[in-house]
């Protein structure tokens, strides 16, 4: 069985799918081989022929979100080809909505960190890999509409503890009304900021 087999196989998938809907619903480190092995329907040997352990699935379970988040990106920045701000501005309402949708419980990158506290874990190193990505492509935009690039960078942190924020709310209010509509105001309010002369 070759690599690339491996990738795409059916029962990989469907042990991805089972495990999907347990870490993010119950927590990694509560869900067991096990359990997951018996929601997939697969044998214990099948299972360690695609993952060699469990925190080598739980890297693959997170890069799934890594795919998604990237090609929302980037069908985001098609969408609004030339408007950055477009893009910042789609991505806050689309963060704020998620974060109110039923069934939510939270970033499952900031999830996955705090189950995972060693730094240098390869779990840890995928959730810090994708949120250098974001700040850079946050700070991509943001000079993009003219602000400077060590003020981008300030303003992109700025703006990722923004949506680091939103997440963690809708876990606990639940306003999908007013969620985006106030990740977006406060977005905006970052973006003046870093274009103000000065800043």
């Amino acid at each position: 069985m070759t690599a690339t087999t491996t990738r795409t196989s059916p029962v990989r998938s469907r042990i991805l799918t089972a495990a999907r809907r347990r870490f993010y619903v119950d927590g990694i480190r509560a869900v067991s081989a096990d359990r997951l092995i018996a929601d997939a329907e697969v044998s214990k040997m099948t299972f360690y022929r695609h993952f060699r352990s469990k925190d080598d699935l739980v890297v693959a379970y997170l890069g799934e979100f890594v795919t998604e988040e990237r090609a929302a990106m980037a069908e985001s920045r098609a969408a609004h080809a030339g408007d950055p701000a477009a893009v910042l501005r789609a991505y806050a309402e689309r963060i704020g909505t998620l974060s109110c949708v039923e069934g939510f419980r939270g970033c499952a990158f900031l999830n996955a960190a705090a189950e995972y506290a060693d730094p240098t874990h390869p779990v840890r190193g995928v959730v810090q890999t994708h949120r250098a990505w974001l700040r850079g492509e946050l700070a991509d935009l943001l000079i993009e509409l003219g602000v400077s690039a060590g003020r981008a960078e300030r303003a992109a942190d700025e703006l990722q503890m923004l949506r680091d924020g939103a997440m963690v709310a809708g876990t606990l209010d639940g306003r999908p009304t007013e969620a985006a509509a106030s990740l977006v105001a406060a977005g905006e309010a970052v973006v003046r900021a870093a274009l103000r002369p000065g800043a």
